[in-house]
């Protein structure tokens, strides 16, 4: 599933998202929702999320959804 609409993210799931740093070459970074920080219900580039270790990016892929 990709992070771009906001239904399908919630606190406690595994993504990988995107750091502002890396969107140039893509490289993705795993980690655990700890809170949404995208206000609309879709975007484009993926929803802006914080990880748990506090980094913020767009979510690209959803892994696990429990």
């Amino acid at each position: 599933m990709n992070g771009q609409n906001r239904k399908d993210i919630k606190a406690g799931i595994e993504v990988y998202i995107v750091l502002k740093k890396d969107q140039r070459t893509g490289k993705r970074t795993k980690g655990i929702v700890k809170n949404i920080l995208t206000k609309s219900s879709f975007h484009p580039h993926g929803i802006k999320v914080r990880l748990q270790d506090g980094q913020v990016g767009r979510v690209q892929e959803i892994i696990n959804d429990n």
